[in-house]
């Protein structure tokens, strides 16, 4: 199969890039105190000049005391913190390359280290759980919000070429839209997902406006949670609309489609897979994720589970009928920084097979 599709240049609003290829936000705790180091910074300019078309950072705290449940995960607030991503911005701009930062709240997911008080929509870290904590009143909801906007400006102002808002995978604005985490009677929840989907969408508004009409938001959604994988927030594509739409509708311009396997179809009867079926709904832009490029889906790896590499035609086919825009790479960039320029040259037999080592590494 032809890697043309992969390779032609992307544009949307204020972002150029010069391929589909996406490098997968992926946590790496190396960065201690919350400050990214000089070694981060290199790490994200070797996939820069490796070829990769955007870099999404890991997860990056918002200002909001429990944002993060690691102290070695980087914060998107303070001097120091900012001051240091504007080295990783120059690095991968001075390699020719485009990034983003992920903004990032888990929520009331768990974690090594307790921050600060947990914001959470009503207490609870899993469906069917007991609440730990209290739920979030209105004036922390509107200082969370707020804290969003601050940092997507932030980052427009340090110089990254569009922003990611973190909501997946059961942090806290996906704790938000699944009924077995709210459970809330006010306006932040509710029995439909557009209701539970108001919190990310008023962050959305206040980043629109933060950012201006020009520059691209991204937002990265999943059905699958870290707390239930089998948990579904549509079941079917008209309540996918009801998702998607009003987040589109408040300033979402790309959507990042997370999934364990990209290859799946989500609805019975489609082949299309869940950045498929985003990009029918919506007309927006799609990112599809979810194991590419490698033999084994990356829940496992944190198991154990090793990888071999695996061929591409699939994700290309998906990208050459327009069923999705952009194919986001996770695992293989972190095991290999060279994987996009061996792609394009041909050097399949040099790919590097996945070993859970390698989250161990800063390489």
């Amino acid at each position: 199969m032809s890697l043309d599709a992969l390779f032609q240049p992307f544009e949307f609003k204020s972002l150029k890039l010069p391929n589909r290829v996406v490098m997968a936000p992926m946590t790496r705790s190396f960065s201690p105190g919350g400050v990214p180091t000089d070694e981060v910074a290199a790490y994200y300019r070797r996939r820069a000049e490796n070829q990769v078309g955007l870099i999404v950072t890991e997860g990056t705290g918002v200002a909001r005391p429990a944002s993060l449940n690691d102290a070695n995960v980087p914060r998107f607030h303070g001097e120091k913190e900012l001051a240091a991503w504007k080295k990783v911005v120059d690095e991968v701009h001075a390699a020719g390359g485009k990034i983003a930062p992920q903004l990032w709240h888990v929520g009331a997911a768990k974690g090594k280290d307790v921050l600060g008080k947990v914001d959470s929509p009503s207490g609870l870290s899993k469906a069917g759980g007991n609440p730990f904590t209290e739920p979030m009143t209105d004036a922390e909801i509107a200082d969370t919000i707020q804290a969003f906007a601050t940092a997507a400006a932030d980052a427009k102002r340090l110089g990254f070429d569009t922003v990611e808002l973190h909501g997946a995978h059961g942090y806290l604005i996906d704790q938000f839209f699944w009924s077995g985490t709210n459970v809330r009677t006010d306006a932040w929840g509710g029995p439909t997902i557009g209701e539970r989907g108001r919190f990310a969408a008023e962050i959305l508004k206040a980043v629109r406006a933060a950012v201006g009409p020009d520059y691209p938001v991204i937002i990265r959604l999943s059905q699958w949670k870290q707390q239930e994988y089998t948990a579904r927030l549509a079941e079917t594509p008209k309540e996918m609309e009801a998702w998607l739409q009003p987040l589109a509708d408040a300033g979402a311009d790309i959507f990042h489609c997370s999934q364990r396997r990209f290859w799946e179809p989500e609805f019975e009867g489609s082949d299309l897979n869940f950045a498929g079926w985003t990009k029918k709904l919506t007309g927006a832009p799609t990112i599809t994720v979810g194991s590419v490029g490698l033999s084994g889906e990356f829940i496992a790896a944190f198991g154990g589970e090793g990888s071999q590499p695996t061929s591409i035609d699939n994700v290309i086919g998906g990208l050459e009928r327009g069923e999705y825009d952009m194919v986001g790479v996770g695992r293989a960039l972190l095991q290999d920084p060279e994987w996009v320029t061996k792609i394009r040259e041909g050097r399949s037999d040099e790919l590097k097979a996945f070993e859970r080592a390698a989250l161990g590494t800063l390489y």
